[in-house]
């Protein structure tokens, strides 16, 4: 099966072994993104809400690039140190799915990517 890699200039590079998406049969796979700023280098580490903000443009960005935006989006996942900040995070990222959001599982870890409080995967179809 072909695969082809997508980056997107204005998304946080990989910090690690992977890349920010791959599409395959025009399916793309969105790797988890964190509210750390491309443009400064700086992870965002205001409210919950400007986190999530940040971490939306993230897969925006990724979207973007692979000529798709948030309503070719199925399927998210949600990965967040304390779920007490659910209503929060909740309600920004709703401010990103109009109509008809995907399907979605919001999970309560323990640790994640550079001690970032939340991080959002998704997966798209064009």
């Amino acid at each position: 099966m072909a695969h082809t890699i997508v980056n997107a200039q204005n998304a946080p590079a990989p910090i690690g072994p992977y890349s920010q998406a791959t599409m395959a049969n025009g399916v793309l796979y969105v790797s988890g993104q964190i509210p750390l700023n491309q443009q400064t280098g700086e992870l965002v580490t205001g409210t919950i809400e400007e986190e999530t903000h940040m971490v939306m443009k993230n897969l925006q960005y990724i979207l973007n690039e692979a000529g798709m935006d948030f309503n070719n989006v199925v399927k998210c996942s949600i990965f967040v140190k304390d779920l007490n900040n659910f209503g929060k995070i909740n309600e920004t990222y709703g401010s990103y799915f109009t109509s008809n959001p995907p399907a979605r599982e919001t999970v309560e870890v323990s640790r994640l990517p550079k001690d970032v409080t939340v991080e959002i995967s998704c997966i798209a179809v064009k």
